[in-house]
């Protein structure tokens, strides 16, 4: 089993910016992920296998819904909080972070946006506990950044709704009790629907044999005549913006999540360059492995400051979709490029799991397509820059 002696690297002194409440919850959640996941992730990753004793780990230290009224089982957080806590748990694995994004971000978001209060007390609570798992649906085997084109359908047959289709790419669809999903009418207005695992003409699949994720539980939901009381609509709009809104949460988690990626591989390959005898000396005595080294934490200050600075804005309410967009393509970007040179760094041992950049640079690559992809972000920003759209 594999000691995590992480420390964090603050080459600009960010911790100052931060909250007392920021530092304790960064605590709590590295703590956590130094004494429950390292020690174990890479045999699970290696196994293809979820560790799902992490669900109730995860609930216990408040990482699901963080951000919600405590009345929900919230904590009543702030973001950069949230956003630090997302930085911790992909640190230890991008699973973790997906684990805890889709069912705060995403599913217990959305309810307690759009449901009704008996549906918000039915699901809020077994859902910060853990004794429920949340999944999301919007990208399809056809339709990933176009969602407008989603063929999965739904249609009113007196006071019920048939919906027929499926989701692919779905975190915790193989292990959900409840899915929240996008569908479209033949009037071209998208409707966000509540089901539970129960209902007839819902089922789920596994993907197996994945090269990164590989400890998270991604699969397919998938509608077969399924029928839903009205109350199961929770939203309905023509506006597409409307509907890609509610990503912003989970693209500003994977910007925050990312970074923790980054700044495990800098601090992994700065310790074996430290340690690391070739020639009669340390590698970290060689010019091209200390300009490795600056490089990656040139980068990694750049983005602790971006992502804190994009906290900030979450929090008063004015962060746009275009900023969020730029931070998840900026930060993904960064530590793709940090994890490469880390790999460098360690040479061969690079790629054993006595290591974790490996496992790192393979989630991601998932992460580069995940919630939007790297050509799709680059033109909401060059959509905003220049006012033109090249979609």
């Amino acid at each position: 089993m594999r000691k995590d002696n992480f420390n964090s690297p603050d080459h600009y002194a960010v911790d100052k910016l931060l909250s007392e409440e920021n530092i304790l919850i960064r605590n709590i959640t590295r703590d956590w992920v130094k004494i429950n996941v390292s020690p174990i992730i890479e045999n699970a990753v290696q196994n293809d296998e979820f560790p799902v004793k992490f669900v109730k780990g995860i609930s216990e230290i408040g990482g699901f819904g963080p951000f919600l009224p405590e009345k929900y089982g919230g904590a009543e957080i702030d973001l950069i909080s949230y956003g630090i806590m997302m930085q911790e748990l992909e640190r230890g694995d991008s699973s973790l972070r997906v684990l805890s994004s889709i069912q705060s971000g995403l599913v217990m978001k959305l309810i307690f946006d759009h449901a009704s209060e008996q549906q918000k007390l039915k699901y809020l609570i077994p859902l910060s506990k853990g004794d429920m798992i949340g999944s999301f649906g919007m990208s399809e085997p056809n339709h990933g950044s176009d969602p407008s084109s989603m063929l999965t359908r739904f249609t009113k047959k007196g006071n019920k709704y048939v919906i027929n289709g499926s989701k692919l790419w779905i975190g915790q669809a193989p292990i959900c009790n409840v899915a929240v999903f996008w569908c479209k009418n033949d009037h071209n207005e998208f409707g966000l629907f509540l089901v539970d695992r129960e209902t007839k003409g819902f089922e789920t699949s596994k993907i197996k044999n994945k090269w990164g994720f590989r400890g998270s539980e991604t699969g397919e939901l998938i509608f077969n005549n399924m029928e839903l009381n009205e109350e199961s609509l929770l939203f309905k709009t023509k506006d597409v913006g409307e509907m890609l809104k509610c990503l912003n949460l989970g693209r500003y988690a994977v910007a925050w999540g990312a970074l923790g990626i980054a700044m495990d591989c800098y601090d992994c390959a700065l310790k074996y360059a430290s340690e690391r005898i070739q020639f009669g000396k340390k590698i970290a005595s060689f010019q091209l492995i200390q300009k490795k080294l600056v490089d990656m934490i040139t980068e990694i200050t750049k983005t602790q400051i971006l992502v804190w600075r994009l906290g900030v804005l979450m929090n008063d309410g004015s962060a746009t979709y275009d900023q969020i967009s730029m931070a998840k393509r900026s930060s993904v970007d960064m530590s793709s490029n940090v994890a490469i040179k880390a790999r460098s760094i360690l040479g061969g041992m690079g790629v054993t799991a006595e290591y974790p950049v490996m496992r790192h640079i393979l989630n991601l690559e998932v992460l580069k397509t995940y919630q939007g992809t790297e050509e799709i972000h680059t033109l909401i920003t060059g959509r905003s820059i220049t006012g033109i759209s090249a979609f």
